[in-house]
């Protein structure tokens, strides 16, 4: 699957046919806009992230004070918390800020770019699922602006794979209702899709010459679904919500009887992709 410059997933999700392929994902942020139409739904039924990769982010790092880049509704927030840290979130949208904070996340609404930080400093940078909606090379640097020396940037992304013939069957979904789109292929090769991705990723944090040299962190782990959760999670993802209602039906109830012809419920493969570097005393 090909992917934009800066964004593993959710132009490899580009099911709805909304993006833009050759354009990268931080100059398509109307798409991410449309997470915040149904915040309840996306915290519901958004995947979370292992706890050991957070708990190797947190060992990694100076301290405990994290900036949540994108933080969305909080999901990988409340994780850090969850393990003592202190958690500011940045997110561009008003709609997810807010359960956020009733989530117990503190929470400032800007994109990351034109945050303001006023002379506040963290530990570590996390961007959970978030960082393809950044551009990446100011990112990179305000990430780098607001690290303390040895402070860590982390980003990831949670790769999906179904079993194999359940993506055989949603790449067929795919392939009926939306001919044109490349959304087919990601269900054949999607941990190599994030990997090439946050490949990019790496080299663009290696290119900036505040950090160290990038690693890729990999953390594998599984979940069950119910064919009502996969159908409640789908339309979370990327774009979904930009395509018209007969699209949208017509993925849905294919999913669906894809799920159904597989017994009703299927267990995800996730493996978590994450490109970390450490800033520079210097």
């Amino acid at each position: 699957m090909v992917t934009s410059p800066s964004e593993p997933e959710e132009t490899s999700r580009a099911h709805a046919g909304s993006y833009d392929h050759a354009q990268p994902s931080h100059l398509q942020r109307h798409v991410a806009e449309g997470f915040g139409a149904d915040a309840d739904r996306y915290d519901r039924a958004r995947p979370t992230y292992p706890t050991d990769l957070v708990d190797r982010i947190i060992a990694a790092s100076p301290g405990r004070d994290v900036l949540d880049v994108g933080c969305g509704t909080g999901i990988a927030a409340r994780l850090f918390q969850e393990a003592g840290c202190r958690v500011l979130g940045v997110e561009p949208d008003p709609r997810m800020a807010g359960l956020a904070r009733q989530g117990g996340t503190e929470t400032e609404v800007a994109t990351f770019e034109d945050w303001d930080p006023a002379g506040r400093t963290f530990d570590a940078v996390v961007a959970a699922q978030s960082w393809h909606w950044v551009d990446p090379v100011a990112g990179t640097a305000k990430a780098a602006g607001v690290l303390r020396p040895g402070g860590r940037l982390a980003v990831f992304w949670n790769a999906s794979e179904p079993p194999k013939e359940l993506s055989e069957a949603f790449a067929e979904v795919f392939r009926r209702v939306l001919p044109d789109s490349p959304a087919a292929a990601f269900w054949y090769r999607p941990v190599e899709a994030y990997r090439e991705g946050c490949a990019r990723v790496a080299d663009v944090i290696r290119q900036a010459g505040t950090f160290d040299e990038p690693e890729e962190w990999l953390s594998f782990w599984e979940r069950p679904y119910t064919r009502d959760e996969w159908l409640d999670y789908f339309p979370t993802t990327g774009g979904f919500a930009r395509s018209p209602e007969a699209i949208q039906r017509e993925i849905l109830d294919g999913l669906g009887a894809a799920v159904d012809a597989a017994g009703g419920t299927f267990t995800m493969s996730y493996t978590t992709v994450a490109t970390t570097a450490v800033r520079l005393a210097s």
